[in-house]
């Protein structure tokens, strides 16, 4: 192929080409001129070449030049005695593989852009080959859908060694249609699994690939009939099963339990538990099925547990969870690095509505105003504004833990009965102790705390104080807020004369030091 220098060039020439395959079936072998400038090196010259390419086979797929049904091999078919159109068909059908292949290629491409238009090429090239399906329909009404192609696409949006978020992000649009959705989550349902078998150790960059992908796909949380397709068809028929929600429901829950029950990067476990509550367990068919890899995550410790509360909490109010170390567990959690890890906020929220419920027995609900009042001798003032509330709040709801505010034999710390290393709440002896560490807080330095554990020293009121407002609070917010503050404009002081060098006009260094 002969171009003139640079992109205006190449796209000279990639023009005329175009237009002669177009024109003329005897100038087919010009696809191989087209089809050579896709693998340049020149990322300009290369754009040009998949618009080209996106033209011709678009063209040729609408026009039906290419042929249909299971392809047979490329020299089988030109040694035989079949018929010109025959040939051409499925020597073209051949090149427009060889095209696809290539693109797919191109998606690993260091040039964003390149990358991008092979994606929206190949993606056009799955709604004209839906359109105008390359396979026969087995009988009447048959759904079809370009299973391999598509298929392909997502198996170069997941790659084992490319970081593909960006590219995934703008894949994000087609997750919009349904047809696109279902057809995704089984294509990405059968790659991990075939990647996990495939490798010992899977590459970090493929699970990350995957999770974007998995956690991209949301379905409608209503029942109802699907209608936004990417590939049109002149009437949805109700035998199909890419029609229903129902259907898109499983295919959803197969694809993340294939995911899940791999050994996953803990940073992974991390993100995926933090979306599991909103974006997962509301879209599965059967919520339950997650019961094992949650309370698997609740029992690794640390933020891992914390960050699983959100879908135990799911599983036990609506889906009848039965967790019988549960409040254990979550007693376990309590601990000085509580009230300094990012998620303290989603935990603080999640424990209060666990010890909401006024049946909980008397001894447990002690045990975590106790574990609480202990953790806040040590604990920063933006978290002690939050977790006094906690505290009074626990003690209006249960008026049978009042006896820890006031109690008869006034316990001080070196003869507290409570034990804070047993893990048992049951055992730690929390309703025998009192809450004299809210005492003692009363004498903190900053004003606001000193303020807020004094609320124990006059009758709790019956309404309780909503802590919603104080889980984000940091110490820089509560910083400004004092900054914001108006003082008085004079503040009286009171000044006394020195009376010598430190104070004493009759001392040791007034008899040899003066003040001048």
């Amino acid at each position: 192929m002969e171009r003139g220098p640079g992109p205006d060039g190449a796209r000279r020439a990639l023009g005329c080409l175009l237009e002669a395959v177009l024109a003329s079936r005897g100038e087919a072998n010009a696809v191989f001129d087209i089809l050579a400038v896709l693998q340049s090196e020149d990322s300009a010259e290369v754009l040009e070449a998949v618009r080209a390419c996106g033209r011709l086979f678009a063209a040729l797929l609408e026009r039906g030049e290419l042929f249909v049904g299971r392809l047979p091999s490329e020299d089988s078919v030109l040694a035989g005695s079949q018929g010109a159109t025959r040939k051409y068909k499925v020597w073209m059908r051949h090149r427009y593989h060889s095209c696809c292949n290539s693109l797919r290629e191109l998606l690993a491409h260091s040039s964003l852009e390149v990358k991008e238009l092979a994606l929206s090429t190949l993606m056009r090239f799955v709604q004209l080959e839906g359109g105008h399906p390359l396979e026969k329909p087995k009988w009447d009404g048959c759904y079809l859908f370009p299973h391999q192609l598509f298929k392909a696409v997502v198996e170069g949006l997941l790659s084992l060694e490319d970081d593909c978020s960006l590219l995934l992000s703008q894949f994000r649009e087609y997750l919009e249609h349904d047809d696109i959705r279902y057809h995704t989550m089984q294509a990405a349902t059968d790659i991990v699994v075939r990647v996990a078998n495939r490798y010992p150790e899977v590459p970090l960059t493929f699970w990350n690939n995957a999770f974007t992908l998995l956690s991209a796909v949301s379905l409608p949380r209503q029942e109802g009939r699907t209608s936004s397709f990417y590939v049109k068809h002149a009437k949805l028929s109700q035998t199909w099963k890419v029609v229903h929600l129902k259907e898109h429901r499983k295919a959803f829950q197969l694809m993340w339990l294939g995911f899940l029950k791999h050994e996953l990067p803990l940073g992974l476990y991390k993100k995926v538990l933090v979306i599991m509550h909103d974006s997962i367990l509301p879209h599965l068919a059967q919520p339950s099925l997650m019961i094992d890899f949650l309370t698997r995550a609740y029992d690794m410790g640390g933020a891992i547990s914390l960050l699983a509360l959100n879908g135990l909490f799911i599983l036990i109010h609506q889906h009848n969870l039965e967790y019988p170390d549960f409040y254990r567990k979550l007693y376990g959690l309590l601990d000085p690095s509580i009230f300094h890890v990012k998620y303290r906020a989603r935990f603080f929220h999640l424990a209060d509505l666990f010890l909401s419920s006024s049946h909980l027995p008397a001894y447990l609900v002690a045990a975590f105003a106790k574990r609480l009042s202990r953790l806040a001798l040590t604990a920063p003032p933006e978290a002690l504004l939050m977790v006094l509330p906690f505290i009074c709040n626990l003690l209006r709801r249960h008026p049978a833990c009042r006896v820890l505010v006031h109690h008869p034999l006034g316990h001080e710390l070196d003869s507290d009965p409570y034990d804070p290393e047993e893990g048992n709440p049951a055992e730690s002896r929390a309703l025998e102790s009192s809450l004299w560490e809210l005492q003692a807080l009363q004498q903190h330095y900053h004003p606001e705390v000193s303020q807020a554990a004094s609320v124990i020293n006059q009758a709790l009121s019956v309404s309780e104080v909503s802590i919603a407002p104080l889980l984000e609070l940091t110490a820089f917010e509560i910083f400004e807020r004092n900054l914001k503050k108006k003082c008085q404009e004079s503040v009286p002081l009171q000044f006394i004369p020195a009376q010598g060098l430190l104070g004493l006009q009759d001392d040791l260094c007034a008899q040899h030091f003066t003040l001048s």
